[in-house]
């Protein structure tokens, strides 16, 4: 059974700056591609960044510059690292791991970003 947490959101102001984390167990982490989705209310699940298996990264046009995706396979761990923070940004952030036609998601974590 895959199985993702992710954690790290909270509220911020700002301009300011999180680090979500997305752990994974029961899968070989370092095979599956991972990517960081958002959703905010009213609004549909969005892709903000992924990753692949061998580290190629894609960003949303609104995130670069901005977010940074990575992966430490070694801790089966996948991170959003997020700068400039905007209250746009305000969303619940989900991690989803996908191998072949196999996709998992995480439970969320809520960002708030306002002053």
């Amino acid at each position: 059974q895959v199985q993702l947490v992710e954690s790290g959101g909270g509220l911020v102001q700002p301009g300011g700056s999180l680090r979500l984390s997305c752990v994974v167990s029961g899968s070989i982490f370092s095979s599956y591609a991972m990517a960081w989705y958002r959703q905010a209310p009213g609004k549909q699940r969005e892709l903000v960044a992924s990753i692949t298996s061998y580290g190629s990264t894609k960003y949303r046009d609104s995130g670069k510059g901005r977010f940074t995706i990575s992966r430490d396979n070694a801790e089966n761990t996948v991170y959003l690292q997020m700068n400039s923070l905007k209250p746009e940004d305000t969303a619940v952030y989900y991690c989803k791991s996908s191998y072949s036609s196999y996709n998992y998601w995480g439970q969320g974590t809520q960002v708030t970003v306002s002053s």
